[in-house]
Protein backbone atom coordinates (compact mmCIF):
# COMPACT_ATOMS: atom_id res chain seq x y z
CA UNK A 1 0.00 0.00 0.00
CA UNK A 2 1.56 3.35 -1.09
CA UNK A 3 2.26 6.20 1.86
CA UNK A 4 0.20 9.25 1.66
CA UNK A 5 1.73 11.60 0.21
CA UNK A 6 -0.33 14.71 1.14
CA UNK A 7 1.73 17.48 3.00
CA UNK A 8 0.55 16.93 6.59
CA UNK A 9 1.38 13.11 6.29
CA UNK A 10 4.82 14.16 4.94
CA UNK A 11 5.05 16.23 7.51
CA UNK A 12 4.37 13.74 10.34
CA UNK A 13 7.19 11.43 8.67
CA UNK A 14 9.88 13.95 9.00
CA UNK A 15 8.39 15.05 12.74
CA UNK A 16 8.09 12.27 14.23
CA UNK A 17 11.48 10.89 14.26
CA UNK A 18 12.49 14.66 15.50
CA UNK A 19 9.59 14.87 18.42
CA UNK A 20 10.58 11.79 19.35
CA UNK A 21 14.73 12.88 19.74
CA UNK A 22 13.69 16.13 21.14
CA UNK A 23 11.56 13.97 24.15
CA UNK A 24 14.71 11.87 24.77
CA UNK A 25 17.66 15.08 25.21
CA UNK A 26 18.35 15.05 28.75
CA UNK A 27 17.33 18.89 30.72
CA UNK A 28 21.10 19.60 30.98
CA UNK A 29 22.13 18.99 27.45
CA UNK A 30 19.97 21.75 25.86
CA UNK A 31 22.65 24.55 26.16
CA UNK A 32 25.32 21.96 24.42
CA UNK A 33 27.12 23.59 21.30
CA UNK A 34 25.31 22.28 18.04
CA UNK A 35 27.42 21.75 14.69
CA UNK A 36 25.45 24.77 13.79
CA UNK A 37 28.41 27.63 14.36
CA UNK A 38 27.12 29.56 17.60
CA UNK A 39 23.86 28.12 18.36
CA UNK A 40 23.04 25.51 21.43
CA UNK A 41 20.90 22.70 20.87
CA UNK A 42 18.06 24.39 22.15
CA UNK A 43 18.98 27.66 19.58
CA UNK A 44 18.67 24.84 16.54
CA UNK A 45 15.05 23.76 17.76
CA UNK A 46 14.04 27.80 18.26
CA UNK A 47 15.90 28.40 14.80
CA UNK A 48 13.39 25.80 13.50
CA UNK A 49 10.32 26.91 15.51
CA UNK A 50 10.90 30.69 13.90
CA UNK A 51 11.63 29.82 10.21
CA UNK A 52 8.56 27.75 9.83
CA UNK A 53 5.95 30.00 12.07
CA UNK A 54 7.04 32.90 9.72
CA UNK A 55 6.65 30.83 6.42
CA UNK A 56 3.48 29.36 7.76
CA UNK A 57 2.31 32.68 8.67
CA UNK A 58 2.93 33.94 5.21
CA UNK A 59 0.93 31.09 3.92
CA UNK A 60 -1.96 32.35 5.73
CA UNK A 61 -1.61 29.57 8.52
CA UNK A 62 -2.77 30.03 12.10
CA UNK A 63 0.00 29.71 14.53
CA UNK A 64 0.06 29.74 18.75
CA UNK A 65 0.44 33.30 20.04
CA UNK A 66 2.25 33.79 21.47
CA UNK A 67 5.12 31.86 19.49
CA UNK A 68 5.97 28.91 21.02
CA UNK A 69 9.68 29.70 22.83
CA UNK A 70 12.60 26.74 23.85
CA UNK A 71 12.79 28.86 27.15
CA UNK A 72 9.89 27.11 27.91
CA UNK A 73 11.28 23.96 27.68
CA UNK A 74 12.59 22.55 23.70
CA UNK A 75 10.59 20.01 23.31
CA UNK A 76 7.26 21.83 24.83
CA UNK A 77 7.80 24.54 22.59
CA UNK A 78 8.39 21.87 19.58
CA UNK A 79 5.53 19.73 19.75
CA UNK A 80 2.89 23.41 20.31
CA UNK A 81 4.30 24.67 16.84
CA UNK A 82 4.67 21.02 14.82
CA UNK A 83 1.32 20.16 15.62
CA UNK A 84 0.16 24.18 14.53
CA UNK A 85 2.07 23.27 11.38
CA UNK A 86 0.47 20.09 11.08
CA UNK A 87 -3.31 21.25 11.63
CA UNK A 88 -2.56 23.42 8.43
CA UNK A 89 -1.02 21.55 6.60
CA UNK A 90 -3.92 19.14 6.93
CA UNK A 91 -5.87 22.24 5.84
CA UNK A 92 -6.26 21.89 1.88
CA UNK A 93 -6.82 25.94 1.94
CA UNK A 94 -2.87 25.74 3.34
CA UNK A 95 -1.45 22.96 2.78
CA UNK A 96 -2.41 23.16 -1.77
CA UNK A 97 -2.38 26.92 -1.64
CA UNK A 98 -0.16 27.83 -4.78
CA UNK A 99 2.78 29.58 -3.71
CA UNK A 100 5.42 31.11 -5.93
CA UNK A 101 9.44 30.12 -5.88
CA UNK A 102 11.94 31.03 -7.49
CA UNK A 103 11.57 27.71 -9.54
CA UNK A 104 7.77 28.45 -10.36
CA UNK A 105 4.47 28.25 -8.69
CA UNK A 106 4.35 25.31 -6.16
CA UNK A 107 2.17 24.81 -3.18
CA UNK A 108 2.87 25.80 0.25
CA UNK A 109 2.71 22.27 1.65
CA UNK A 110 5.22 21.31 -1.47
CA UNK A 111 7.69 23.96 -0.16
CA UNK A 112 7.25 23.27 3.24
CA UNK A 113 8.40 19.72 2.84
CA UNK A 114 11.70 20.67 0.09
CA UNK A 115 12.57 23.37 2.39
CA UNK A 116 11.73 22.63 5.67
CA UNK A 117 11.10 19.01 5.77
CA UNK A 118 15.17 19.09 4.92
CA UNK A 119 15.25 21.06 7.93
CA UNK A 120 13.77 18.07 9.79
CA UNK A 121 15.98 15.95 9.20
CA UNK A 122 18.98 17.63 9.01
CA UNK A 123 18.83 19.76 12.79
CA UNK A 124 17.72 16.17 14.14
CA UNK A 125 21.10 15.64 13.47
CA UNK A 126 22.35 18.32 14.56
CA UNK A 127 20.89 18.32 18.03
CA UNK A 128 21.83 14.60 18.72
CA UNK A 129 24.89 15.24 17.89
CA UNK A 130 24.62 18.48 20.39
CA UNK A 131 23.44 16.42 22.70
CA UNK A 132 24.48 13.07 22.77
CA UNK A 133 21.24 11.48 21.73
CA UNK A 134 21.85 8.60 18.79
CA UNK A 135 19.60 10.18 15.36
CA UNK A 136 21.49 8.17 12.74
CA UNK A 137 19.55 8.94 9.42
CA UNK A 138 17.98 6.25 7.48
CA UNK A 139 18.89 5.73 3.35
CA UNK A 140 15.91 7.21 2.69
CA UNK A 141 16.56 10.84 4.77
CA UNK A 142 19.74 10.51 3.32
CA UNK A 143 18.70 9.79 -0.30
CA UNK A 144 16.25 12.93 0.23
CA UNK A 145 19.22 14.94 1.78
CA UNK A 146 21.29 14.13 -1.58
CA UNK A 147 18.24 14.97 -3.68
CA UNK A 148 17.55 18.61 -2.41
CA UNK A 149 21.49 19.56 -1.79
CA UNK A 150 21.84 18.87 -5.36
CA UNK A 151 19.02 20.82 -6.47
CA UNK A 152 19.70 24.03 -4.70
CA UNK A 153 23.41 23.89 -5.87
CA UNK A 154 25.49 26.70 -4.93
CA UNK A 155 22.09 27.90 -2.94
CA UNK A 156 23.12 25.22 -0.64
CA UNK A 157 25.95 27.45 1.03
CA UNK A 158 24.18 30.65 0.92
CA UNK A 159 24.33 32.38 3.66
CA UNK A 160 22.18 31.07 6.82
CA UNK A 161 21.44 27.84 5.01
CA UNK A 162 24.86 25.02 5.11
CA UNK A 163 28.33 25.62 5.85
CA UNK A 164 31.03 25.00 3.38
CA UNK A 165 31.68 21.38 2.80
CA UNK A 166 33.97 19.06 4.73
CA UNK A 167 36.17 17.18 3.59
CA UNK A 168 36.17 13.66 4.06
CA UNK A 169 37.76 10.93 2.63
CA UNK A 170 35.30 8.38 -0.32
CA UNK A 171 35.81 5.61 1.84
CA UNK A 172 33.72 7.08 4.85
CA UNK A 173 30.49 5.60 5.71
CA UNK A 174 27.54 7.60 3.58
CA UNK A 175 26.22 9.53 6.40
CA UNK A 176 29.51 10.78 7.05
CA UNK A 177 29.71 11.92 3.29
CA UNK A 178 26.76 12.95 3.02
CA UNK A 179 26.57 15.44 6.15
CA UNK A 180 30.06 16.87 4.98
CA UNK A 181 28.50 17.78 1.89
CA UNK A 182 25.96 20.41 3.96
CA UNK A 183 29.02 21.16 6.18
CA UNK A 184 29.06 19.30 9.18
CA UNK A 185 31.41 16.18 10.46
CA UNK A 186 29.90 13.65 11.24
CA UNK A 187 33.17 11.77 12.07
Amino acid sequence: MPRPMDAASRFDRRNTPLTRLLDAVPDDAWDRPSPCAGWSAADVVQHMIDTQRTFMLQAGASMPNPEPKVTDGPATAWRTHAEAVARALADDRIGEKPHETPFGTSTVGDVFDAFYGFDLVVHRWDVARATGVDARLTDDELDAIEEAAGQWGEQLYAEGVCADPVEVGADEPREVRVLARLGRDAR
